[in-house]
């Protein structure tokens, strides 16, 4: 399950950078949970080709935070935001993020 999540949030933070179809396949199946079966069917690809671009996209998605560590800044931000006492300055920081 934390493999789901961590991809997830990879996902929410660089899924612009992937492809159309690559967007359609993660969301299809992280999402929607549906099986490469039922992917292949709606796509009328091989199930192969479906695994194979899975596997292409939690790369690429593992590169990018390689790379930019947007997911890594993120968690060390939120940490800094839960020892804010003020719950004012709280939502103010939160906000800008």
């Amino acid at each position: 399950m934390d493999k789901l999540v961590y991809l997830n949030n990879l996902f929410d933070l660089y899924g612009e950078l992937l492809t159309d179809k690559q967007q359609k396949y993660f969301k299809d199946y992280y999402f929607d949970n549906l099986s490469y079966g039922e992917i292949s069917e709606k796509y009328n690809v091989s199930r192969n080709a479906i695994f194979h671009q899975l596997k292409i996209i939690e790369d690429r998605l593992n590169f990018y935070e390689e790379k930019l560590k947007l997911y890594d800044k993120k968690l060390k931000i939120n940490a800094i935001i839960d020892l804010i006492d003020n719950n004012e300055a709280r939502k103010v920081v939160d906000n800008l993020l």
